[in-house]
């Protein structure tokens, strides 16, 4: 007999975490737990992308926008439908958008984005809980290697120090609600299912401000 799908007190969760982190397998996990609703980021139709990470300078801006765009309109289809008919996760947080916009973009895109962008995330919807998964560098990149995306085959390690830098200084400041940081260095919630009980165990309980889940022990 299959597992029985777990009860949790968040309607809306969303995972995020630089890229290569492991957001979308944990999203996955979660919604096939408690048989939610699953909303992935849609990143391969951006047709800028490939070229961003060929030219960061030349590409950022239209690289930016798309995906802004895109994000948006995946927000407003959430707002058509009725949210609480199941709980939602998913893979990014509409807001992180300036993180990337803030490592990537020049003063005067800068400030023509945060224009456009202000309007926007007044449309979109507020998640009840934030987990944000975080590892150190060196990980991110075999986890990027690991999954040989070719699109991803041109990021540089500086990059991703920069992003990954930019994600901690952006949740460090997070106060958009209930977060939960997650260290995933020696985590494996797909292949280590004891990983992946501990964590869901925890969201169980309902809680406000900033929290660590740092497991001592997993039972390996």
């Amino acid at each position: 007999m299959g597992r029985r799908p777990g009860v949790l007190p968040w309607r809306y969760i969303v995972v995020d975490g630089v890229i290569g982190v492991g957001k979308t397998s944990l999203a996955k996990l979660l919604a096939t737990r408690i048989e939610g609703r699953l909303n992935l980021e849609v990143v391969e139709e951006n047709p800028f992308l490939r070229r961003f990470y060929g030219d960061r300078d030349a590409y950022a801006f239209q690289t930016q926008i798309f995906f802004l765009l895109s994000r948006f309109r995946q927000q407003q289809q959430l707002v058509q439908h009725d949210l609480f008919s199941r709980t939602l996760i998913s893979d990014y947080l509409f807001a992180k958008d300036r993180i990337f916009a803030n490592l990537n973009l020049g003063d005067d895109e800068l400030e023509l984005y945060n224009q456009l962008a202000g309007i926007l995330e007044q449309r979109v919807l507020q998640p009840d809980l934030v987990i944000y998964l975080q590892a150190r560098t060196e990980v991110l990149l075999e986890r990027i290697r690991w999954r040989g995306r070719s699109y991803e085959k041109d990021i540089d390690t500086a990059y991703i120090d920069a992003l990954n830098r930019a994600y901690s200084y952006y949740f460090h400041h997070y106060q958009g609600g209930p977060l939960l940081v997650v260290n995933t260095d020696d985590l494996d919630f797909v292949n280590v299912p004891r990983d992946f009980d501990l964590l869901f165990e925890h969201l169980q309980r309902e809680f406000s401000g900033a929290r660590f889940f740092a497991p001592e022990s997993r039972g390996r």
